[in-house]
């Protein structure tokens, strides 16, 4: 058990970060639900959206799609597996691995994700139109940053645990 003979207090940065932290929960949990609500008519879900998004561009194994998502490679696996259940893709053989199988679309995939993203371009535009370009653009460099720093955190901790 780790103990702290003092509390560390917030300065200015750290209070607006964790402002923003608090938005982006909210933010993300409100992404869901209108991700969930554009797909519902297909039967998918924002999961399945997301999954799909990343298999349309060519065959890839459920690893390589975890990765990119930033998701465990288990919650990709059990998203798949439903998706090759209802049709929405189909495993075949990987040529480079014996046990990672390759995901790849079928037809009727492509069908569901077409209505997906032509509701998405209506939404998203919708709601775009409510920011500026600019504002859109900055929150995305700041995001993105953030990430990068996040990630580096995360490796400098991994590192001094060693």
């Amino acid at each position: 058990m780790v103990e702290y003979c003092h509390m560390s207090k917030l300065n200015l940065n750290g209070d607006a970060f964790t402002e923003l932290i608090l938005k982006v929960f909210r933010v993300n949990r409100l992404l869901l639900e209108a991700g969930d609500y554009l797909t519902q008519p297909v039967g998918l879900s924002s999961a399945r959206w997301q999954v799909l998004g990343v298999v349309e561009h060519g065959p890839v194994p459920v690893a390589n799609v975890a990765r990119v998502m930033g998701l465990t490679r288990q919650s990709v696996q059990q998203t798949a597996d439903s998706l090759a259940e209802d049709g929405l893709i189909e495993y075949s053989e990987n040529p480079h691995h014996r046990r990672a199988k390759l995901m790849t679309m079928t037809p009727k995939g492509h069908k569901a994700l077409d209505y997906v993203q032509q509701r998405h371009a209506d939404w998203a535009n919708q709601i775009g139109e409510k920011q500026s370009l600019e504002e859109l653009r900055t929150a995305v460099t700041v995001l993105q940053q953030l990430r990068e720093s996040l990630e580096q955190n995360r490796m400098l901790s991994a590192v001094s645990e060693d």
